[in-house]
This record gives C-alpha cells, sequence and structure tokens, in this order.
C-alpha cells in the first residue's frame, strides 16, 4: 500500500487514478493534433497554454471521479453502475468546461472542437481502461499470496476483511478455523508454514492474528520465513492500513505505548491552530450573504431563537457552549437529552435540511476562532454521554488530548454515532487521526468533508 498523508491506499487504486489521469490528458492532446493539425497544435499547446488547460480538464475529470466514488470499489462494484457514473463524470465535467468557456472565452483551445472531440474520444477509452484494468488486476501474477496464522474470531474476521477488499490485491492461502489445545494448534501452525517456506509457489506475507500468542506463537519458524524474504506482520498494523482506524478488540496499552505516532508537540498543536483560525475566519466572511436568508429560514420554520447553545466537552475534558443554527422544536429535549436518530421527529423541516447540507453547524466556526474547538478534531460530545462512554469504551479519554474539531477522519469515514456500538466505531476512527495527525492530513480531511456534504453523507 501506499501512504500519503499519513493514510494508506492500495497500490491498484493508486495505479488507477494515475493512468487514468494520463488517459484523460492524452484524449484531449490527441483531440488538439486532430482539430488542429500537427503544426497549430504545437503552437496551441506551447505558446497558448494548451498543456496547462489540458491539466486542468484533467484535474477536473479525475476529481469528479473521486467525488463519484470511482476509486472506491468496496463501494461502486458492478459493471453497469461504474459505467453509469462514468458517463455522469462526464456529463458534469462538459457542464463545467461550458461554463468556463462562457464566462471566460481565453480558456479555449484555439477553437471549440477541441475538447467536444476530446469528450468523445474519452468515454469510451475510459470504458474500455475500465474492462482493461479489472482483467490486469485479476492476474494471478499481481495478486498477492497471503496466509493468516490464527484460527479463532479474529483471524476468521482478518480473513474475511482481506476478501471483501479486492483493491488491497490480496489473496489468502489455505485458511480454516481450528479448534483443540494451544499445543495441537501450535504443531498444526508449524506444519503449515514449514511447508509454505518449502512450496514453490511460496507466500509473499504471513499475518499473525493469533488470539493468545502465549505458548501457541511460532517464533522460531516465522523468523525463518522472515529472514528468506518473507513479510511478516502483525494484523493489527494490517488492519489499521486497509480501515483507518485502531481496533479496540484486542488492543493493549502496550500498542500505543510502543507504536509510532501520537505527535502531541506544542508547537504543532500552535500551528494547527493558526490554520484553523484563518480558515474559519475565512468561511465566516463567505458566510455572511447567506446569514439573513439562514435567519429567515429558522425564524418561519418554527417558534423559538435562532441560535441554539449546548455544552459539550474539550481539550482536557473542560466543559465550552457550542454554537448552532437552531434544527431542533424548542421542547425537543423535555424528555432529556438523547442522541440524534434518523428522520428524528424533534427536528424541524427546515432543520433537517440544515443538517445534512450541514449550515447548521456553521456558528461552532466562531468556537473555532475562541480557541475552543479545531476546524478538524474528534467531534465534542455532550458531557452528559462522555462519562457513560468512558466507562464502556477502552482509551475514550484520549479523544480529549486535543482540541476537538468541526470536522473530523470519523466523520468523513464513519458519519454519526446514536448507539454504544456507533460511538465505538468512531472511536476507532478517531484515535487513527490521533496516532496520525498532520497538517497534510487535516488538508485531506477538509478537502473530503467537502464530498461528504455534496454527497450529503452522515448527518441525522
Amino acid at each position: 500500500m501506499i501512504r500519503f498523508l499519513n493514510v494508506y491506499y492500495p497500490t491498484r487504486t493508486v495505479l488507477l487514478l494515475l493512468c487514468e489521469a494520463i488517459l484523460v490528458g492524452s484524449c484531449f492532446v490527441a483531440a488538439t493534433f486532430i482539430s488542429l493539425g500537427s503544426l497549430n497544435a504545437g503552437i496551441a499547446l506551447g505558446y497558448e497554454y494548451g498543456w496547462l488547460k489540458i491539466a486542468a480538464v484533467t484535474a477536473l475529470s479525475v476529481m469528479f471521479s473521486y467525488y463519484f466514488d470511482l476509486y472506491e470499489p468496496q463501494i461502486v462494484q458492478t459493471r453497469q453502475e461504474i459505467y453509469t457514473r462514468i458517463l455522469l463524470v462526464l456529463g458534469f465535467g462538459c457542464f463545467i468546461v461550458s461554463a468556463v468557456i462562457f464566462y471566460f472565452p481565453p480558456f479555449l483551445i484555439t477553437d471549440g472542437h477541441v475538447y467536444a472531440i476530446g469528450y468523445a474520444f474519452l468515454a469510451p477509452a475510459l470504458i474500455f481502461w475500465r474492462r482493461a484494468y479489472e482483467w490486469i488486476v485479476s492476474q494471478p501474477l499481481f495478486r498477492e499470496r497471503v496466509y493468516v496464522l490464527g484460527g479463532g474470531e479474529y483471524a476468521k474476521s482478518i480473513v474475511d476483511t482481506i476478501r471483501s477488499r479486492r483493491d488491497v490485491g490480496m489473496e489468502v492461502v489455505d485458511w480454516r478455523p481450528l479448534g483443540g489445545s494451544p499445543q495441537e494448534r501450535r504443531e498444526i501452525w508449524v506444519a503449515k508454514l514449514r511447508a509454505l517456506g518449502k512450496a514453490s509457489n511460496r507466500v509473499s506475507r504471513v499475518i499473525v492474528a493469533m488470539d493468545a500468542q502465549r505458548g501457541e506463537l511460532p517464533a522460531e519458524d516465522l523468523l525463518y520465513l522472515r529472514f528468506r524474504g518473507i513479510k511478516v506482520e502483525e494484523a493489527g498494523t494490517l488492519m489499521e492500513r486497509l480501515s483507518g482506524k485502531i481496533h479496540l478488540d484486542g488492543l493493549r496499552p502496550t500498542n500505543l505505548l510502543y507504536s509510532e505516532g501520537f505527535r502531541l508537540k506544542k508547537h504543532y498543536q500552535l500551528a494547527r491552530q493558526v490554520v484553523s483560525t484563518f480558515v474559519a475566519g475565512v468561511g465566516l466572511l463567505l458566510f455572511l450573504p447567506l446569514f439573513p436568508f439562514v435567519v429567515f429560514l429558522v425564524r418561519i420554520s418554527s417558534k423559538g431563537p435562532i441560535f441554539f447553545s449546548q455544552t459539550r466537552v474539550g481539550m482536557g475534558g473542560k466543559n465550552f457552549e457550542v454554537y448552532k443554527f437552531r434544527s431542533m422544536f424548542i421542547d425537543a429535549e423535555s424528555a432529556g437529552a438523547r442522541w440524534a436518530t434518523k428522520n428524528d421527529p424533534r427536528v424541524t423541516k427546515v432543520g433537517m435540511f440544515m443538517r445534512k447540507t450541514r449550515i447548521d453547524e456553521i456558528p461552532q466556526l466562531w468556537n473555532v476562532l475562541k480557541g475552543d474547538m479545531g476546524f478538524v478534531g474528534p467531534r465534542p460530545e455532550r458531557p452528559e454521554f462522555t462519562s457513560m462512554l468512558a466507562e464502556q469504551l477502552p482509551f475514550y479519554d484520549l479523544r480529549h488530548l486535543i482540541r476537538p474539531g468541526l470536522t473530523g477522519w470519523a466523520q468523513i469515514r464513519y458519519g454519526y454515532g446514536a448507539t454504544l456500538e456507533e460511538m465505538k466505531e468512531k472511536l476507532q476512527y478517531d484515535l487513527y487521526y490521533i496516532k496520525h495527525m498532520s497538517l497534510g492530513l487535516d488538508l485531506l480531511i477538509m478537502f473530503e468533508t467537502v464530498k461528504t456534504i455534496v454527497r450529503r453523507r452522515g448527518a441525522q
């Protein structure tokens, strides 16, 4: 897998994106030569910023492909859905390019035929490329053979995850659940590892996923394979890369104590807060023209104040008041505090729209300016729930090591949590963010937040 901005991406997905970018650019370059001829095409590309214009169209196409989940095979799986989304990408691309040309005519490459021919080439080219890509990655040559060392439920969950993620290019070899005594299991694993080491078609990686290693781990045989060039990896490390979260099941304090990351240095926290303050200030200025319209909609939706304040738990476990546009009826919590649910009857019709578009959270930019929150970080929880969650979920208080955020890794990867199990899932993403946080990761989260809002995911 390839690490970018502290997030791991399957090598296949990265290559797919790069190849499609090259394909898009090549189609428009070919269209330039067909439309203008060799001499005029050279002038248009070299002296009239043609290369830059084609690069902009290419970036636009890749961005729309990303926003339509064409690089998320676990979301988009069927060929028909892939092809439909490709056509949507091209349609939106044509619309945006046409609008840019209308308002900024110099964006044309000499005449208007280049873009028309380029998009005409691009539709069949992308569809053909996707078919070719499916065939290429299905070949055994491009699959990594792995053996999962373990026979319990933990190992089974690892096997199921690998088999469900076609994009990682791994093939699990000869795994089956094991019972019996620890000594019997160890003998079976020793024999299997020795057979794998002598096989002509050897595995490339052994993933250790044992429920209990004491007395069962065949360390000498694993070392033998390791010295013969076979990678030996702990399952938690692999799952962290695949899922973008730190799994709580089986997690021990020593796993966090000796792992890399968790760099909570003061100068870095100061840099994050400076960036958050700048982004929040710009966001408030951009929202000012829309402010009267939102106030009017909230006012006509139901009786009550425009703004709503609520106590949340911030950095160091200190309480602060978070501000929102009111999206619920004024007596929404007369029966006590509870998490929001899907199609929550306490939410007004206008409030539901604001929640889906995250407009109700814009006043929290003021919390960012005040320093109560950062722009990126774990979402602040209500004190009525934090004590219960800290008792039920291990390492929950680690969320309070940094400022809570307006958006965060858990928000873009999982969404809203309304049950203990869902809050556990969100905590696993929050721990990943705290471990790997960087300015680059913050920028990536901001970029993906736009996608989350546009696709109206995660809000309740």
